[in-house]
């Protein structure tokens, strides 16, 4: 893992297709602005965990009804 500090209008890029511009700082919140190509997926990580954890139950019902059909 890569830890930077950055101030306001820094710019963190990845490859050559991802900015990532610091666009405020205020107390312990920071924004952030990402400029990627619509073919890149960008999420926040609370939301991947959510998501991940409902498949993840998902799978164990649709585990449980098959295992009590037969």
């Amino acid at each position: 893992m890569l830890v930077l500090s950055r101030k306001v209008g820094d710019t963190i890029w990845i490859g050559e297709d991802i900015e990532i511009v610091i666009s405020e700082v205020k107390g312990e919140q920071v924004k952030v602005a990402i400029n990627a190509p619509r073919s890149i997926d960008i999420i926040r990580g609370e939301l991947r965990q959510d998501v991940s954890a409902s498949n993840t139950e998902a799978v164990i019902t649709n585990l449980d009804l098959f295992k009590n059909k037969f």
